[in-house]
């Protein structure tokens, strides 16, 4: 299940805790729904932060309990999931829309310069009008 959620997972987190894929798989998760409401690059930006702090408190317990804990591969797979999350928001900064809200937006600014840049015609005469009555004769 956690496959599904993340994606392709490395080979270096198969010895990854079940706790740390569950996390990383959750915060995943939290970033796919973050992205339809906000776009690409602020559900990357809090999902890096997230996995950031994770790996902190992983690179301190491995320093604490030593290579043996099992904690090194914690390390590797969140590194990974970084560098994973690092290249989503790459393909934003790009230039590519960075989400739905983003795409409608740029639909409404080339439809506005359309309208814009049309040509206009010259003012014509449409002579006299009668006001408030039906022109019937």
């Amino acid at each position: 299940m956690t496959r599904a959620i993340t994606g392709a997972l490395p080979p270096a987190a198969a010895a990854a805790s079940h706790e740390t894929l569950s996390a990383i798989a959750d915060i995943e998760s939290k970033r796919q729904d973050l992205e339809k409401d906000a776009g690409l690059a602020a559900s990357c930006g809090a999902a890096l932060r997230q996995l950031h702090e994770l790996l902190e408190r992983e690179r301190e317990a491995s320093q604490l309990s030593g290579p043996d804990s099992g904690h090194p591969a914690n390390v590797r797979a969140l590194s990974t999931e970084i560098e994973r999350v690092k290249k989503l928001a790459a393909i934003t900064a790009q230039g590519h829309p960075a989400g739905y809200a983003d795409a409608a937006g740029l639909r409404q600014r080339s439809r506005q310069k359309s309208w814009q840049n049309a040509q206009r015609s010259p003012a014509r005469n449409k002579g006299r009008r009668t006001m408030g009555r039906a022109g019937g004769r």
